[in-house]
């Protein structure tokens, strides 16, 4: 295996998507045959076995996928994470999309401290954000939903209360700046 296998993990693991040959290629200034004989050594690694993630390789793209094997598994424990009450944790993400949009992952982690992955899935799922491509197909944006308005009897992220100063509070836009000046991770 070539030092790419490494680096080609990392980034499907952040991007939470299908990455083209073509972009991985472009990230790591190597071929996308390169690019394709080192998701072929992925997939070996971890579609054999037991393991929980599973690599697909579909139309010149590749993702992390979970086993197919776990299926109900994955089903059950998503029907419980999108039917219930939304959690503090996710009520703060939603409150600093809404805030904040266009939002990236990037920008929501630096805010919060922490990996906000599946809260975004979550909030996804619950069709009270939205994800936008930006930037080369890398960087996803979020913002909130027409649904998560109307929920809330507004027409406009504006009529949201405080909505102007919070919106340019001068320390978010500190902390975004320190973010956006730091290598991704």
């Amino acid at each position: 295996m070539s030092n790419y296998v490494g680096q080609i993990e990392s980034l499907l693991l952040v991007a939470g998507k299908p990455l083209s040959f073509t972009v991985l290629a472009k990230l790591l200034a190597c071929s996308t045959d390169e690019i394709q004989e080192e998701a072929r050594e992925l997939q070996k690694r971890f579609n054999e076995g037991d393991s929980g993630i599973h690599v697909m390789v579909n139309d010149g793209k590749v993702q992390f996928i979970t086993n197919p094997d776990h299926k109900k598994l994955i089903a059950e424990f998503i029907k419980d994470e999108t039917t219930g009450e939304l959690t503090k944790p996710s009520i703060e993400t939603l409150t600093i999309i809404a805030y904040r949009q266009p939002v990236t992952k990037q920008e929501l982690e630096q805010i919060r401290g922490i990996n906000c992955s599946l809260i975004l899935r979550n909030l996804l799922i619950r069709g009270l954000i939205e994800a936008h491509e930006a930037r080369g197909g890398l960087a996803v944006t979020y913002s909130v939903t027409m649904d998560f308005l109307r929920f809330l009897g507004v027409n406009a992220v504006s009529e949201l209360p405080e909505f102007e100063r919070l919106h340019n509070h001068e320390n978010l836009k500190q902390a975004l700046a320190a973010a956006s000046e730091q290598p991704a991770v």
